[in-house]
């Protein structure tokens, strides 16, 4: 999911061998050094956001030929700490925390999710927050917070658990295209007094330069 062009070529491969009823979003990458991939790219941002991007855009007219067709992206309440910057998408002008950086790109997603939902009309659109898990990504990209709290952390199936139900269940369907969800119920993407809110400007500018980068690696 860190490589664009890979993912452009495994969705032409996809559409002419598959139906497509419900995409999820799950591929997560949280490096706490700044990395850059082969084509050049901060890690993190490729895969979490860009990767997400280009998938999803990409198997878009897959989904719209089916009756039910649903989006699921699987975000983090860690966003709710960050509010979007559009200035530096790829962390070339900060103190690099990949905490931070993770919680940029599920703010991120999040919003890519409330605009898809706006332009098509025709797909369920939905991001969620698993709660915290007991996962091998929070044992290796925050082994002190896993000692603090792994007596705490959810399972793996009780962090699948909204994601399935986002996906099957009639009951989901019937919520809001584009809302974030915890624990099978709409939730605030935003906490009070946080100052997280983002401009339309700074939400159309996300798209156009996710649209502009996910071009440059498009297979011709």
């Amino acid at each position: 999911m860190s490589n664009p062009k890979g993912i452009w070529e495994f969705a032409e491969k996809f559409k002419t061998e598959h139906k497509l009823n419900v995409l999820i979003n799950n591929a997560g990458c949280m490096v706490n050094k700044r990395e850059l991939t082969e084509d050049g790219l901060e890690k993190n941002f490729a895969t979490n956001t860009l990767g997400t991007y280009i998938l999803t855009t990409a198997l878009l007219p897959l989904l719209e030929k089916e009756d039910d067709p649903r989006v699921i992206i699987v975000s983090s309440g860690g966003m709710l700490v960050q509010k979007l910057d559009v200035s530096d998408l790829q962390s070339e002008n900060i103190t690099f925390d990949g905490t931070m950086v993770y919680a940029q790109n599920k703010r991120q997603q999040v919003v890519l999710t409330e605009q898809w939902a706006k332009v098509h009309k025709n797909i369920h659109f939905s991001a969620m927050h698993p709660g915290w898990a007991d996962t091998p990504a929070v044992r290796s990209a925050m082994p002190e917070f896993y000692e603090k709290m792994k007596n705490k952390l959810r399972t793996e199936a009780q962090g699948a658990d909204t994601v399935v139900w986002l996906a099957v269940s009639p009951a989901a369907a019937k919520q809001t295209s584009g809302l974030f969800f915890q624990d099978r119920q709409p939730v605030s993407t935003h906490l009070l007094l946080a100052r997280t809110y983002s401009s339309p400007e700074e939400e159309e500018k996300l798209i156009e330069t996710l649209e502009e980068l996910s071009q440059k690696f498009k297979p011709t």
